[in-house]
């Protein structure tokens, strides 16, 4: 099958969700198609699967932690996001593997730093507390010289202010001054979010 074809397949395939259980292997197959398209499409597409069936996917994941070598933004991405999703769903199944995802918080690439973010969400939303020691990685990323990494990064603080508030407790007059001073309107108003998160400040 040529690489549209397959790409057609699969983006059919995202919307049938009640195949998607006994799809996974074949889709797992697919993180070895010569494609980049086609790779990170079927790492999208197991993240969300992953989302729904944990303990399926299960198999899959030493794949997909794979491409944290890659030489593809694109592909650390979509890794990163698929354990983030399938991390949301059961920490324990990507606890081996969390820990590595850290030296993405200072990738070269803006996309895969805003990506470990996004994957921190999904998994500090079911499993805060694995949290409570890595805070300055994500302080040091709401300095972060790309605007899209900065409108992101405070959503952490938000996610995680909402359960752990103390974590975020020691953040809050940063996070103060960053929602009155930054340029970005985006980046004012998540931050604004995360200190309301914590309902800790009724009028910050």
């Amino acid at each position: 099958m040529k690489e549209a074809e397959l790409y057609k397949e699969l983006g059919k395939l995202t919307k049938e969700k009640d195949k998607w259980k006994d799809s996974i292997p074949y889709v797992s197959s697919l993180l070895k198609h010569e494609s980049v398209k086609i790779q990170a499409k079927a790492l999208w597409l197991l993240a969300e699967m992953g989302l729904e069936y944990s303990e399926s996917v299960k198999d899959s994941i030493p794949d997909i932690v794979s491409f944290f070598e890659s030489s593809e933004p694109i592909l650390r991405e979509r890794a990163l996001n698929a354990l983030g999703r399938i991390g949301r769903a059961d920490y324990k199944l990507i606890e081996p593997y969390w820990k590595d995802m850290f030296r993405f918080a200072t990738d070269e690439e803006p996309n895969v730093r805003l990506s470990f973010i996004w994957a921190s969400e999904n998994i500090a939303t079911n499993t805060p507390d694995i949290y409570s020691e890595h805070m300055s990685v994500f302080e040091r990323l709401l300095h972060d010289q790309n605007d899209k990494v900065r409108m992101e990064s405070p959503e952490i603080f938000r996610v995680l202010g909402k359960r752990r508030p103390e974590l975020v407790l020691p953040y809050l007059d940063l996070l103060q001054e960053i929602s009155e001073t930054d340029e970005n309107r985006v980046v004012r108003i998540h931050s604004l979010g995360a200190i309301k998160a914590t309902g800790m400040r009724s009028n910050p």
